[in-house]
């Protein structure tokens, strides 16, 4: 469910949709454990530097609100109390997991924030020599399952039924913290940014041709070629790959993002890529995509209005969603 650092996805942000005296202010940090560039546009620099200040905290906010890692954040409270008791947390939160439940159900648990339940007996380091043996795939997955997260949205509390449990947002947490900078960003009054969030791109405002931002996607197979070029109008795009981490045995490659209703690797496909109105969901189904495959994951994706797919699959063919237009660079 691990979804990697976009590499291939670059957004051509040379202009802004800006008035005469104002100019982009950009700054990159690491958050999240991650790479994020922040732009902004503003009226001097001073401007510029406090909104990309805003920025930087709200997502350090919610970066202690969902992560795992902090032994003091609510989401670590609640895998502490997995088989124990229910834990009272922020209602923002219980609406996070409520959504990220939504999307399990979606696509049959391809998407499970309690995939973090799972135990780590897949390597992609190059240290793997053999496939783990079948029971023991078997019994990775034995903690996981969406349909044991408890939710009591009254009391504000969340209860994971097994012991040991564990849930995580590794799979749509930057793409979360990315709209909400964003939505700062803009009832702060900023006309026009893109937030970054290791490949999580949000924007919001066009450039100074009025024409909507672009996004040069290559192709995973060789990133020295772009592919398509294709504009992104106040949405987000994310990709889930497989380009740099994977094993192959028996000559099929298997990818890093792990089913975790099987507990088997991905196969068939290197990179999804997923347009939609949040980076928290384009996050989300870019993950799904990736493990139920190209021929069910277009069908969910053309049934979701304003939601749009390319799939670069293990051959190097690309497929895509019915209704999204590649514009050849």
């Amino acid at each position: 469910m691990l979804k990697p650092a976009l590499l291939f996805i670059l957004a051509l942000v040379t202009t802004f949709n800006l008035h005469a005296a104002q100019q982009p202010y950009k700054r990159t940090l690491k958050l999240m454990g991650s790479r994020f560039d922040i732009t902004v546009v503003a009226d001097n620099e001073a401007q510029g530097e406090a909104y990309i200040d805003w920025a930087v905290g709200e997502i350090t906010r919610i970066e202690k609100l969902i992560s795992s890692w902090d032994p003091n954040s609510q989401t670590s409270a609640i895998n502490a109390n997995a088989g124990k008791k229910p834990v009272k947390v922020d209602r923002e939160l219980i609406e996070l997991i409520q959504r990220a439940i939504a999307i399990s159900k979606l696509t049959d648990g391809a998407f499970d924030i309690s995939y973090a339940s799972m135990d780590k007996i897949w390597k992609f380091d190059g240290s793997m020599t053999a496939m783990p043996d079948a029971q023991t795939i078997t019994n990775s997955v034995e903690k996981v399952g969406f349909q044991n997260i408890v939710i009591d949205s009254e009391a504000s509390t969340v209860f994971l039924k097994k012991e040991g449990m564990k849930i995580g947002f590794g799979a749509i947490g930057k793409g979360y913290a990315a709209d909400k900078a964003k939505q700062l960003l803009i009832e702060k009054g900023v006309s026009a940014g893109i937030i970054n969030a290791s490949g999580d791109m949000n924007t919001w405002g066009k450039q100074t041709n009025g024409n909507p931002w672009k996004v040069a996607i290559t192709n995973p197979l060789d990133k020295n070629k772009v592919f398509a070029l294709l504009p992104i109008v106040n949405s987000a795009v994310v990709t889930s790959g497989d380009y740099e981490k994977y094993v192959t045995f028996n000559g099929t490659r298997y990818a890093h993002i792990i089913d975790p209703r099987t507990g088997y690797p991905a196969t068939g496909i290197i990179s999804a890529t997923v347009f939609a109105p949040k980076a928290e969901l384009a996050d989300a189904l870019a993950t799904s995509v990736f493990v139920i495959g190209i021929e069910v994951g277009l069908n969910r994706i053309n049934q979701l209005p304003g939601i749009e797919c390319i799939i670069v699959d293990d051959q190097g063919n690309i497929h895509k969603s019915d209704h999204i237009e590649i514009e050849k660079p």
